[in-house]
């Protein structure tokens, strides 16, 4: 892996090509992500590069002597995460990942990495933890089929038969049963960059992204393209 950067799912639109195809695409505020520590075999036993995305700030409402309101802005951080971002010389970030790059030694504290690392036909991995489903049943989690609708059925949408009667007497393991659904790390691979727009921070990515609104994605360069 040479390139990666942290991003924020916006939502899904569609554009137009140059051959005039609709494509389906997922919006991503890719960056500015900016460079917080460099680990070395050295120090740390492995290169890699870590790095911060979305500045960690505070809204605080405040009231002075004579009871008027103001806002005030406060960095939402620790003492010893303060520690760590002002000895990188740069401002608290929300969220911060590691990289470990092959030319992780071309890195410097305080690069900022942007959306431009990556250009339109680029083939990239997207990670992000799925939406959550909560308790959902066999028939939503696993697609199992349900059972006669009429009245006298008393069989609509249960997981149907659990395990034998004597031979062997247990629930095998793996068994599709309602349970929690969704909520995890998962990664789609081999998608298509569409579109940069290194201006406003943007990456176009053909087809979906696993999470919701907001959620914090990681885009690497593709493993397997």
């Amino acid at each position: 892996m040479k390139k990666a950067i942290l991003a924020r799912k916006l939502g899904m639109t569609q554009v137009f090509n140059e051959d005039g195809e609709l494509i389906p695409v997922t919006v991503l505020e890719a960056g500015p992500c900016v460079v917080t520590q460099l680990k070395t075999k050295e120090n740390d036993g492995y290169d890699a590069v870590q790095v911060g995305f979305v500045d960690e700030v505070e809204k605080v409402k405040t009231k002075d002597g004579q009871g008027k309101k103001s806002v005030a802005h406060r960095h939402g951080v620790n003492k010893a995460e303060k520690g760590h971002f002002d000895k990188a010389g740069v401002s608290p970030r929300k969220f911060v990942r590691e990289f470990r790059f092959e030319n992780s030694g071309d890195y410097k504290i305080a690069q900022e990495i942007k959306a431009d690392i990556f250009a339109a036909g680029d083939k990239v991995d997207a990670t992000a933890i799925t939406k959550g489903h909560g308790f959902e049943s066999a028939i939503k989690r696993f697609g199992q089929h349900r059972g006669p609708m009429a009245h006298g059925s008393k069989f609509h949408r249960h997981q149907g038969s659990n395990g034998t009667s004597s031979t062997p007497s247990r629930v095998f393991k793996g068994k599709g049963m309602p349970g929690h659904m969704g909520s995890v790390q998962a990664t789609v691979q081999n998608l298509q960059v569409v579109r940069v727009d290194a201006d406003q921070n943007l990456l176009l990515v053909r087809g979906a992204v696993p999470g919701s609104k907001k959620a914090l994605v990681t885009i690497k360069e593709s493993v397997k393209a």
